[in-house]
């Protein structure tokens, strides 16, 4: 009698297992064949983001976004969230190529920010902004005025700080990536481009010897540079020394005496607005103070777009500009 009833619990055992494994298999292939699957705990669970002076909690990812700045778009795209957007605003200049497709799905609803009425009409349930403009004055309201109209807001962290690096970004994409339940897509993004910021690092010279680099992003009787922003660590990763990384600010205005006299030896001129950066570069040549740099004398100009200077996904195509610029004899 006992062999019996040990027969029985083995081959009731095994007949569970079986079940089990059907079970998990008809699962799987449902999944695949686009069938309904329950969302799993991490997908349901509540969000809770601090940002910009406010504590906002997610009960479900965005599914109505609108992005307010280039550099945050292109991270929207880049984590594949282009279905989740009902509209996006504000162009530095063209949208990131292999990004193209996917911002062709998107409205775009104004030039620069678009208006509260705006947003409100598109049924918005999320904006995210580049810079502090977005939800200051000339944009399109406080965060506390549009949580009052049901609508979540993130400031892009890393655009809004000194002395921003390359883990700032990162922490922006992983906070995205949270709110809108997709932190393996963030994982990938930030694996990829830190590899592609490595593989830069490892054909750079390794003398250590510093190349004096003036970012140059406009002026006339003075010069508009960088100091302390994300242009500093940009040029620092591709193998240069800012010129004016000394200096307590983010962009500034410095004299051209001063540029002249700290020597640089390449300069980074940024492209955007009505001004060409051949524009930029024929004023740096006939300029009587300017032209008297190394940079000038070599013409030695390395073009930056500035959507690619900003705080977002293609800085690791921004410091492959730069350190092909920097060492062209090296890529």
């Amino acid at each position: 009698m006992k062999k019996w009833n040990s027969m029985w619990l083995v081959f009731a055992l095994a007949l569970m297992a079986i079940l089990g494994a059907c079970s998990a298999k008809e699962g799987k292939e449902s999944a695949a064949q686009g069938e309904k699957v329950e969302p799993s705990q991490a997908a349901t669970a509540e969000v809770t983001i601090d940002n910009n002076g406010t504590t906002q909690v997610y009960k479900e990812a965005p599914k109505k976004a609108i992005s307010l700045n280039q550099h945050v778009t292109e991270i929207m795209l880049a984590l594949g969230l282009e279905d989740s957007m009902v509209g996006t605003a504000y162009l530095d200049d063209k949208i990131y190529e292999p990004f193209q497709a996917a911002y062709d799905k998107v409205p775009v609803l104004a030039d620069q920010y678009p208006t509260k009425e705006q947003v409100i009409d598109a049924e918005a349930d999320f904006l995210y902004g580049g810079w502090k403009s977005a939800f200051g004055e000339k944009g399109v309201g406080t965060p506390e005025e549009l949580e009052a109209l049901g609508i979540h807001t993130y400031l892009h962290t890393a655009s809004n700080m000194t002395k921003p690096t390359l883990e700032n970004i990162f922490i922006d994409i992983r906070n995205i990536a949270k709110i809108f339940r997709v932190e393996d897509r963030g994982e990938a993004l930030i694996d990829q481009m830190t590899k592609d910021v490595d593989n830069i690092r490892a054909k750079l010279p390794q003398d250590g010897k510093e190349l004096p680099v003036l970012v140059f992003d406009s002026g006339d009787k003075e010069v508009f540079t960088a100091a302390q922003n994300f242009m500093n660590e940009l040029v620092t990763i591709a193998g240069g020394k800012n010129i004016f990384s000394d200096v307590e600010s983010g962009w500034t205005t410095v004299s051209k005496e001063d540029a002249v006299a700290r020597n640089p030896e390449v300069i980074v001129v940024i492209d955007y607005g009505e001004t060409s950066a051949e524009e930029k570069i024929n004023f740096l040549k006939n300029d009587p103070a300017l032209k008297e740099t190394e940079a000038v004398k070599n013409e030695r100009f390395v073009i930056l777009p500035l959507s690619a200077a900003s705080e977002g996904v293609r800085a690791a195509d921004a410091i492959q500009i730069l350190a092909k610029g920097f060492y062209p004899d090296n890529f």
